[in-house]
């Protein structure tokens, strides 16, 4: 009977996923839930074919190459800047990731950081529960409207697309900006209308940032970008931190060059640039964008299909690279 493909789990992942990989593979997994080192990720993918991994993994070329046996890094999320894809493309080696089942998921967390930013709601939570509401005042904890107000969103992919499906029902003005324009038809549907990046950060009341993570998106929003908004504008950041200049943002939000702003993602995460936890106008949350039970279950056994099918011989359902089955087919 042939031996299975042996595979490595860089990090614990929901139950269903290692019960999928267990069936098909001769499974290896990582039992804590924080990062390795790169030399113990170099270590324990010795032998292996596939390795199962998350963005907390730096796969680099150096990872890459010392395993020659290497088949698939199947990365369990829809980002893959963690991975060095044009090395593993050169080097044979399949790259997979997870995109389409955590849409809606960061949608709704990128809607609930508009919603929490405009209210001010951590800040209100945080006023409640120390002791400090004794009455009622009609000043107290004044924030802006949603509702009626102009919604900018940069990048219109799957999750820049749900946004503005969510945006409909508060009756917004919808702008967008991509280096491509969506179809009409699209644009119809959505009620949204294509500006130029910088039309849209003067118009828009609330930016939220869905662009990937690529060399020319570093930095995408940085002084000068943030000179542009709004005073009473506010940004969230639900993509990649490095999308953003925080120490740039640290400085607008001081000098209330903007209204506020709301932040899953950080340029130095898990660090936040200095000041950046002293602000009362910003609402600060740990990469949770597609923190549901359904959806990051969605995502491991995504990925974990992903990795079997490569290691079958199949072109996997979300293939990142697939130059790499020209310059290198299966024999």
């Amino acid at each position: 009977m042939p031996s299975k493909p042996r595979v490595f789990i860089s990090r614990v992942i929901p139950q269903h996923a290692i019960d999928l990989l267990n069936r098909d593979t001769d499974l290896e997994l990582n039992q804590e839930d924080k990062p390795l080192t790169k030399g113990d990720l170099i270590r324990r993918i010795q032998g292996k074919e596939g390795l199962v991994c998350l963005i907390t993994d730096t796969v680099d070329d150096e990872v890459l190459a010392s395993n020659r046996l290497l088949k698939v890094v199947s990365n369990v999320a829809v980002g893959y800047d963690n991975i060095d894809v044009r090395s593993a493309t050169e080097k044979g080696i399949m790259v997979t990731n997870t995109p389409g089942v955590l849409t809606d998921t960061t949608a709704d967390l990128t809607w609930a950081l508009v919603m929490a930013t405009a209210r001010r709601i951590v800040e209100a939570d945080r006023y409640t529960r120390a002791g400090k509401f004794k009455e009622w005042s009609i000043s107290m904890f004044l924030g802006h409207d949603v509702y009626g107000k102009t919604l900018g969103i940069c990048g219109f992919g799957r999750i820049g697309r749900a946004l503005a499906k969510r945006a409909r029902g508060f009756d917004m003005k919808v702008l967008y900006t991509d280096v491509i324009r969506t179809d009409q038809e699209v644009e119809r549907e959505l009620g949204a209308r294509f500006v130029d990046k910088d039309t849209l950060l003067r118009d828009s009341d609330f930016v939220t940032l869905h662009v990937p993570l690529i060399e020319d998106t570093v930095h995408y929003i940085s002084e000068r970008e943030l000179n542009l908004m709004k005073p009473t504008a506010y940004l969230i950041n639900a993509s990649r931190g490095p999308v953003v200049h925080e120490g740039a943002l640290v400085k607008a939000l001081r000098e209330k060059k903007i209204a506020g702003a709301g932040l899953d993602v950080y340029e130095h995460e898990p660090t936040l640039s200095p000041g950046l936890a002293d602000l009362e106008n910003v609402v600060l949350v740990p990469h949770i964008g597609s923190a549901s039970i359904e959806t990051r279950t969605k995502m491991a056994v995504t990925a974990a299909r992903n990795c079997i099918a490569a290691l079958k011989g199949e072109r996997p359902p979300n293939l990142v690279n697939p130059d790499v089955l020209e310059e290198h087919p299966a024999p």
